[in-house]
């Protein structure tokens, strides 16, 4: 039998709808949370999550 688990939320750490096995592999998914209401990007691979650092918006100088 596969071992399964529900992704846990980066920000607050609650459940989310979404579940994943050990061969699971997703890369920039857009994981959202219903508690907190924010979305991150996420890679995962063999159960291993990692939040994708977003880089912030800069001004255009002209």
């Amino acid at each position: 039998m596969c071992k399964c688990e529900w992704i846990l939320c980066p920000v607050c750490g609650n459940k989310t709808r979404v579940k994943i096995r050990e061969n699971t592999i997703l890369e920039n998914f857009p994981l959202f949370c219903p508690k907190c209401k924010q979305e991150k990007i996420i890679n995962v691979k063999q159960l291993k999550i990692s939040v994708v650092k977003e880089p912030d918006a800069k001004t255009q100088s002209r």
